[in-house]
């Protein structure tokens, strides 16, 4: 355990983030994943900014690496032009 001052400020700090992040990044994959169920085209369009949005947010606050989330927004957006399109 920490014996300095900031150090054990620090270690407050850093469990503060980490349950942060891990509470976006878990609600962001659940999103993913009823976006990926999700079949009707209205549902889709609406909620697909959402996602897109979060997926971005991660990407900022370096929770996930941007080219992963370049990845899951062109396989999103596939995804949402193939239900458009059926």
């Amino acid at each position: 355990m920490a014996n300095h001052k900031a150090t054990k400020k620090d270690v407050r700090q850093a469990a503060k983030r980490r349950d942060r992040n891990r509470y976006y990044g878990k609600t962001t994959r659940n999103a993913i994943r009823d976006l990926r169920a999700t079949t009707e085209k209205k549902a889709v369009d609406e909620a697909l900014p959402n996602v897109i949005s979060m997926i971005d947010k991660l990407a900022k606050r370096g929770v996930i690496h941007k080219n992963k989330a370049a990845n899951l927004k062109s396989k999103l957006a596939k995804r949402a032009n193939a239900v458009a399109s059926a």
